[in-house]
């Protein structure tokens, strides 16, 4: 992990490649949730439920104008801004990388944010406010997609690093060591 020890800052090869594995991820990543709407699409077209993982998780199609658990239904414009902004965002940061784990969390999210902002314009009633193509059905519990599933591992991956204290550069942050006779340093405030 070139540069988190030192805590040098990356390189720019070694931030172009991280830049290149984040547009893989996030192509891999655009390419199953669009790939497995299309075959929901096609499969699921009459309505009917299908046990996926027996009953727990079937296989079940509806067009979601909202975010997650359906909320913001009545708001679908705001979802296509919150995903767009969330793509200028990704872009941003990733001017910074130099750590994989964070080029692999920031791909999952640009993938996924591309599967769905595709979907609130190319799916009904489109003009960014198509409905996303949700199919996976959790035990009654929410219905979602591909793109949630890469969306969720992104986010536990980065709040392990951030726990870690792994930032977007590949640095880890330095905590102070021992006590403060142990630095050098007056305990007297």
């Amino acid at each position: 992990m070139e540069g988190e020890e030192r805590g040098e800052s990356p390189s720019r090869a070694r931030r172009r490649r991280l830049f290149l594995l984040l547009v893989v991820v996030a192509v891999l990543a655009y390419l199953s949730d669009q790939a497995t709407k299309l075959v929901a699409l096609d499969v699921l077209a009459d309505g009917q439920p299908r046990p996926f993982i027996g009953d727990f998780i079937q296989l079940r199609l509806i067009g979601n104008p909202g975010a997650a658990l359906s909320l913001g239904a009545g708001n679908t414009w705001v979802m296509t801004l919150i995903a767009a902004a969330v793509l200028l965002a990704i872009v941003y940061v990733a001017k910074d990388l130099g750590s994989r784990a964070w080029a692999l969390a920031l791909g999952l999210l640009l993938g996924s944010a591309l599967g769905n902002l595709t979907d609130r314009f190319v799916r009904p009633p489109g003009g960014g406010e198509g409905h996303v193509v949700d199919f996976l059905d959790y035990n009654g519990w929410f219905i979602g997609n591909v793109a949630d599933i890469w969306i969720v591992g992104a986010a536990g991956l980065i709040v392990a690093l951030a726990v870690l204290g792994i930032g977007v550069d590949g640095r880890r942050e330095s905590k102070p060591t021992g006590s403060a006779s142990e630095r050098g340093e007056s305990s007297d405030g």
